[in-house]
């Protein structure tokens, strides 16, 4: 009998399902499948402008009070506050 639970760690996964202390590293850009007001080009343009690319190290630091959201990504050196939305777009493994 095989033990499922390292490869489901291992699944690829939106960042915005993530919890505090969450780390990993990106592994493409899903913006439109994410529930965000903005276009699916805007919001993938807008996530490679604040370091949401591919094969980047991201680390869930803080959530906030309601609703656990926005929450707060460190990416590689870089702290940034992003709706759990639009985290929704960025998958992780």
């Amino acid at each position: 009998m095989t033990n499922s639970k390292p490869t489901d760690a291992n699944q690829p996964r939106p960042l915005g399902l993530a919890r505090r202390g969450y780390s990993g590293v990106i592994h493409r850009l899903a913006a439109d499948e994410a529930n965000s007001a903005l276009s699916a080009i805007e919001l993938e343009s807008r996530l490679i402008e604040l370091g949401f690319v591919e094969g980047a190290r991201v680390k869930v630091l803080h959530e906030g009070i309601v609703g656990r959201d926005p929450i707060a990504v460190r990416i590689e050196n870089v702290t940034i506050a992003v709706r759990r939305r639009e985290a929704m777009a960025v998958i992780v493994v």
